[in-house]
């Protein structure tokens, strides 16, 4: 069928039906390679380096995720497991040092901690895989201006961060975020193992892991006046290195019923980059 040779819609049915595999594992590659052409910077587009960046993967129950995300416009992706099938959802956590739109000010600069929280879909429409977004955690009071214009779910939070990078040894001696706010409270204490990522239980090969747990570039989220609201990303492939839970807890999963106390204590896994430039397109769009 002509829709197959679609890489979106290969990679699409690949993670809807976890019976189907792709034909050829270079769809993953062609597809992340276009995902690394960094498009011209717009007009409202804003750049920023993440620093201590930590991306901490959940393994769920499908069902349960399904929930939380809108059918009308997405499929929950499903990964088959050692543990039966399970889709993905993932708490980012960093610094955003120099944040600044480049066309307009790029001499007035912004640093704060942010934290996302996402899951992994399916877009009904393109069948590409994207995520979806429950909300932010940012430590700046400068995001009540996002909330404000584009009514975007990002909730101000107070940080307390330890993250001490040894350049000789390419590891974090200590990795520790703490942030408060009535949306999300959390606790991130990691282990830096200084070894390189490698295949995860639930994919077939690291691309195709990078891909979509590394590398989106378009994510949804409700926003704060019920309509469905989305942004683009770019940014240069991750150079990351596997963490091991120390400490973990973020309320917005316990109140949810999503992940439980002793579930966030275990997450299918941990990643950490020290540092990548990263593009924001902007402003986000309403989507029908």
């Amino acid at each position: 069928m002509v829709q197959t040779r679609n890489p979106f819609w290969t990679i699409g049915k690949r993670m809807l039906s976890v019976q189907m595999r792709m034909r050829s594992e270079l769809d993953y590659r062609d597809l992340f390679n276009e995902r690394l052409k960094r498009s011209p910077v717009g007009l409202l587009d804003a750049r920023t380096t993440l620093r201590h960046f930590a991306l901490i993967n959940y393994a769920v129950c499908s069902e349960r995720l399904a929930e939380f995300i809108p059918a009308s416009h997405f499929e929950v992706a499903r990964f088959e497991t050692s543990k039966g099938t399970k889709s993905f959802l993932s708490v980012v956590a960093f610094l955003d040092v120099d944040f600044n739109f480049s066309r307009l000010a790029s001499g007035i600069r912004f640093t704060f901690y942010q934290t996302n929280h996402r899951a992994y879909v399916i877009e009904k429409k393109t069948g590409q895989p994207v995520v979806w977004f429950f909300g932010t955690n940012l430590g700046s009071r400068l995001v009540q201006i996002p909330r404000c214009l584009w009514k975007i779910p990002w909730h101000f939070s107070k940080y307390d961060a330890d993250c001490r990078f040894n350049d000789s040894s390419n590891r974090y001696e200590k990795y520790s975020y703490n942030f408060e706010s009535n949306w999300c409270s959390g606790k991130i204490e990691i282990r830096d193992t200084g070894e390189p990522i490698s295949v995860m239980d639930g994919f077939a090969s690291l691309d195709e892991m990078k891909l979509i747990l590394t590398q989106p570039v378009s994510g949804f989220y409700r926003r704060l006046d019920g309509k469905l609201g989305s942004y683009q990303v770019w940014h240069k492939e991750m150079v990351c290195t596997k963490g091991v839970s120390e400490n973990l807890y973020f309320s917005l999963y316990e109140k949810s019923g999503l992940l439980s106390k002793d579930e966030m204590q275990q997450p299918h896994s941990i990643f950490l980059c020290p540092e990548v430039e990263f593009d924001v397109h902007l402003p986000p769009e309403v989507v029908d």
